[in-house]
C-alpha cells in the first residue's frame, strides 16, 4: 500500500459536560425533532447550545433555514466561541454552500479546531472546514432528523464515534462487498454525490488528498444522474488520486440494479478497489464516518477501517 503523508486529523472530541452548539445552515428545522434531538444530547451529559437563528425561515424562500446571513453568522458564531467542543448541524436539505461566502474562514481558523457533525447537505461543509480550517469531521446522522432521534442504531453508532471511538474503528454494514475487489489505504474524504459535482470549480472543493479513499452517497438522484455527478468528478480528475472508493446508500435512486450497474461502469475501470453498501449516508442505522482521516479499504471484506489516532 502507498504510504500516506497528510492528514486533517480530529480535533478533540467533546466529553461528558462540554457544551456544544447546534446549527441549521440549509433547510427549514422542523421545532419537535430539534426538541427531542437536543434532549438526546443532553442525554449524553452534553451541555446543548442551540443557534439564535435555528427555528427562522428565510423570508422569500420556504426551503431556507432563516435568510443567508443568519445561518451564516450561528455557524461562525459556533465556531469562534472557545466554550463549543462541537457542532451538530440540525438538518440537511439545501442551503450550505449559500454560506461558504459569508463565513469569516480567518477568524475561523484563530481558534482551535473544532468537530463539525453533519451529512448530505451538509457535505459542503466537510470540504469547506478541511479545505479552510485543515480539520476532519465526521459524516453522520443530524440531530432534528428522523435519522437521529427515531433510528437507535444510527443513534448509537454516533455516540460510539463521539465517546468511544475505538469501538467503532471498523465499519461495515451487513449487505456490504466488493464491486471491484482490492485492499487499499488513503485519506477519507467525500460525502453527498450531487453536492460535490455542485463544488466542482469553487475554491471549496480542493484537490482531493492523495492517495484517496474517496466516500458518496445520495438519495432521490436517477441512475442517469449519478451518471452525470460522476463523470462530471471524472472529467474534473477528482478520482486522479482514489486509491479506492467507498460507496454508500442510494436511496430512492431507482432500482438496486440500476444504480449499481451504472456505479460498476462509471467507475469499475479506475483500476481501484471498490466496495458498495457500507451503510453511510441516507439509511436506516445509519453509520457515521470521519473524514479526512486515515484508513484501510478491504473491499473483499467489506470494511472500512480507521488507522488515525485517536485526538487527546
Amino acid at each position: 500500500m502507498p504510504t500516506i503523508t497528510a492528514t486533517r486529523g480530529l480535533p478533540a472530541l467533546p466529553r461528558p459536560g462540554d457544551t456544544v452548539a447546534v446549527v441549521a445552515p440549509a433547510g427549514p428545522v422542523p421545532e419537535e425533532q430539534l426538541r427531542t434531538g437536543v434532549e438526546l444530547l443532553e442525554s449524553w451529559d452534553l451541555r446543548v447550545e442551540v443557534g439564535e437563528h435555528v427555528t427562522s425561515r428565510h423570508p422569500r424562500l420556504d426551503y431556507l433555514a432563516g435568510s443567508d446571513a443568519e445561518r451564516a453568522a450561528d455557524l461562525e458564531r459556533a465556531w469562534c466561541d472557545p466554550g463549543i467542543k462541537a457542532v451538530f448541524c440540525a438538518r440537511g436539505g439545501y442551503g450550505s454552500v449559500r454560506i461558504l461566502d459569508r463565513l469569516d474562514w480567518p477568524a475561523m481558523a484563530r481558534v482551535p479546531g473544532k468537530l463539525l457533525v453533519g451529512s448530505s447537505d451538509v457535505t459542503a461543509l466537510h470540504e469547506a472546514v478541511g479545505h479552510h480550517l485543515g480539520v476532519a469531521s465526521l459524516f453522520g446522522p443530524m440531530i432534528a432528523t428522523k435519522a437521529f432521534t427515531e433510528d437507535p442504531p444510527a443513534r448509537q453508532h454516533l455516540w460510539h464515534s463521539l465517546f468511544e471511538p475505538e469501538e467503532v474503528r471498523s465499519l461495515t454494514a451487513p449487505c456490504s462487498g466488493a464491486l471491484r475487489t482490492g485492499r487499499a489505504a488513503g485519506i477519507t474524504h467525500g460525502g453527498n454525490l450531487s453536492v460535490l459535482a455542485g463544488l466542482l470549480g469553487s475554491g471549496d472543493l480542493p484537490r482531493p488528498p492523495s492517495p484517496g479513499l474517496a466516500l458518496l452517497e445520495d438519495v432521490t438522484e436517477q441512475p442517469y444522474q449519478l451518471d452525470r455527478y460522476l463523470t462530471q468528478l471524472r472529467r474534473a480528475g477528482w478520482f486522479e488520486t482514489a486509491a479506492g472508493v467507498v460507496l454508500g446508500s442510494w436511496r430512492d435512486c431507482g432500482s438496486a440494479e440500476g444504480v449499481l450497474e451504472t456505479l460498476l461502469d462509471v467507475l469499475g475501470d479506475l483500476g481501484v478497489p471498490v466496495v458498495r453498501e457500507l451503510g453511510f449516508g441516507h439509511c436506516d442505522g445509519q453509520l457515521t464516518v470521519p473524514l479526512g482521516v486515515r484508513a484501510e479499504l478491504d473491499a473483499e471484506a467489506g470494511t472500512l477501517t480507521v488507522t488515525e489516532p485517536r485526538p487527546d
